[in-house]
């Protein structure tokens, strides 16, 4: 749903040339809040700002998100997994980098007295 409405206000933009970009950070701060609010309440803000627009997502969760280290990894390194697509199994974790490589900036804020915004400044 945030990614119709975000290309939606894209469109309205003229902005759809970097809308491919815009879905994917949307998608990983999206997905991020609901896996961590504990009561599933998130809150998005999209806006134009100068060069480009502002995505912040909110939810209830104490604690900043954590990045994970980038490994370099060969095809050597890499190995099956009969479980990836099972419900409740977890491998993600590298959302946030993809955030950090196609965001001009980005961020937390915290909302005293409870809850953050994650927030991705992204060009256009």
């Amino acid at each position: 749903m945030v990614r119709m409405l975000v290309g939606f206000r894209l469109a309205e933009w003229g902005l759809e040339r970097v809308a491919e970009d815009v879905y994917l950070v949307a998608g990983e701060l999206v997905a991020n809040a609901v896996q961590s609010a504990p009561d599933r309440e998130i809150r998005v803000r999209f806006t134009r700002e100068t060069g480009g627009v502002l995505l912040a997502v909110w939810d209830s969760a104490e604690g900043a998100p954590v990045v994970r280290p980038v490994v370099a990894l060969t095809l050597d390194d890499v190995e099956a997994d009969a479980f990836a697509l099972d419900v409740g199994h977890e491998e993600g974790g590298r959302g946030l980098q993809i955030v950090q490589a196609l965001a001009s900036d980005c961020g937390v804020r915290e909302t005293p007295p409870v809850g953050k915004w994650v927030w991705a400044a992204m060009p256009c």
